[in-house]
């Protein structure tokens, strides 16, 4: 094939074409490319000055089956068609690369046989790691310990302290939301949350009431209203809160669909958002957030960081560098409409 102008198209040089100008084999200027110790120096430098003269790009494949790998990684999610692991699964694939890992996805659907089943099919591909996304943020059990390769745990801990972990720092988030209120001169904080039995709803508790008694308060009726993550129950809660305590002036809701709840409700009993309260919401989910009214503050787990974060650790335990333990990544607060500064 040649081009316009008539001169033929670059071809990319080959392991050959290093080899030929080093002087040496094929297999010998493979070995000093990929760091093998049966090379003396002076050969190891004179192919790799062959090679940067080449531009020679080793061949990722060839590569990995010289380390014995394939190139490829298991991704096993329990709730493929949720709002939290479909980020952590796109973070990840960010962090693989177009091209450079083949990735083979799995939906366990939250059960255990199935999951079993999935992991046995990766392994048979032999896969060089697995990530595991789970839906929620409560540790869950590991996979079998005769699990052949690295395995690393995505928003969902292992229960196992020597499993390597990645998930949301809700105790800070929680923090980070009250002090945002508090910030913004609010001191009679109420903190409406979902399902009590969730470790997340529980940790993001804890943060909200070590902020206001760092800074000599508490919470509106001095706890938190756990219910379900639900508007309606958002709603439920905000009117019996007004009702109750009339003096409240700020909501830290522990999702957004309970903030649009406790929205709703505030305009329905003529309290000003954000002139007279000000709402803060937990997850960032912009179809929720940006169309209230007025568009919600939010906390956002950064959940694409989490699944990029998950893979440079899948990746550092399969080159043999493993961090054990849970990795607890920060949130933030994305501020809108629905908190401003008392002036």
């Amino acid at each position: 094939m040649t081009t316009q102008s008539g001169s033929a198209t670059p071809r990319a040089a080959t392991l050959t074409d290093v080899a030929r100008l080093a002087g040496v084999s094929i297999a010998t200027a493979s070995k000093a490319i990929n760091g093998r110790d049966q090379v003396k120096a002076e050969t190891r430098l004179r192919v790799l000055e062959a090679a940067e003269r080449l531009s020679f790009a080793p061949n990722a494949l060839a590569r990995g089956l010289l380390k014995g790998r394939t190139g490829t990684v298991g991704l096993l999610t329990s709730d493929l068609e949720g709002r939290f692991s479909i980020p952590v699964l796109m973070g990840a694939e960010d962090a693989f690369g177009a091209g450079r890992v083949s990735v083979f996805l799995c939906d366990a659907r939250g059960d255990a046989i199935r999951e079993q089943h999935h992991v046995r099919a990766l392994l048979s591909r032999r896969v060089d790691g697995l990530i595991v996304v789970g839906s929620r943020t409560d540790p869950r059990p590991p996979l079998s310990a005769d699990v052949p390769v690295p395995v690393v745990y995505a928003y969902a801990p292992s229960e196992d302290p020597s499993d390597v972990s990645i998930t949301a720092d809700n105790v800070g988030a929680g923090r980070l939301a009250v002090e945002h209120l508090l910030s913004c001169g609010r001191r009679r904080v109420a903190h409406v949350s979902g399902d009590p039995g969730y470790k997340a709803a529980q940790d993001r508790a804890a943060g909200a009431e070590a902020a206001m008694a760092a800074a000599g308060l508490e919470l509106v009726g001095g706890q938190t209203f756990f219910g379900s993550w639900s508007e309606g129950w958002g709603r439920g809660a905000a009117r019996m809160i007004v009702e109750q305590h009339g003096d409240v002036d700020a909501f830290f809701c522990g999702s957004d669909q309970i903030a649009r709840g406790v929205l709703d409700a505030l305009r329905e009993l003529g309290r000003d958002v954000p002139g007279e309260v000000s709402v803060i919401g937990f997850d960032n989910w912009e179809v929720l957030s940006t169309n209230a009214r007025p568009q919600l503050t939010s906390v956002d787990m950064n959940l694409e960081r989490l699944g990029r974060v998950a893979a440079q650790r899948l990746f550092a335990a399969i080159d043999g560098t493993v961090r054990p333990g849970v990795e607890e990544l920060p949130c933030r607060v994305v501020t809108r409409a629905s908190t401003v500064p008392i002036s």
